[in-house]
């Protein structure tokens, strides 16, 4: 055989493929490859909104985290608010229970130094009639007494 004719045949063999493969399998390749090629754009896309949506996220999450902070500082200052204005309401109750206790104490005192006086005073009658009693049984004369007696009855 001859070369020529080797190289012919080979060349409308190979024509034959090309225009096979144009015909029935390039369809399906390209179909694929536009697939892939559209999956693979899709893919970006979807990585791209996620991409912002997660840098939406991190701004709504860092306003959140802002806002709760500043609300957690404004339970604090209340808290803190309430607590005071609770200890300063507590010291007033508490003046004023020891000023009612100091009151009743000093109510108690007068009251036992009142006794005390009024014992006293019993007990210096008492020592002052003692006393004087001794004193008129040793002062008391009768002669005398009946002298002044009978002095009394005549100017009367």
């Amino acid at each position: 055989m001859n070369i020529n004719v080797t190289i012919i045949g080979q060349m409308i063999t190979f024509i034959l493929l090309v225009v096979f493969t144009m015909k029935l399998i390039w369809p399906y390749l390209m179909r694929a490859m536009e697939e892939r090629q559209k999956r693979i754009a899709d893919g970006l896309a979807a990585a791209e909104r996620g991409k912002h949506e997660l840098e939406l996220a991190g701004r709504r999450s860092s306003e959140i985290l802002r806002e709760a902070k500043h609300q957690a500082a404004e339970i604090l200052a209340n808290a803190e608010r309430q607590s005071a204005q609770i200890i300063e309401e507590a010291k007033a109750a508490a003046k004023q229970e020891g000023e009612r206790l100091i009151a009743s104490a000093k109510a108690q005192i007068e009251q036992e130094v009142f006794r005390a006086k009024e014992a006293l005073r019993q007990q210096v009658a008492a020592l002052a009639v003692a006393g004087a009693e001794k004193i008129l049984r040793r002062e008391v004369d009768p002669k005398v007494h009946r002298d002044i007696l009978a002095q009394i009855e005549k100017e009367l």
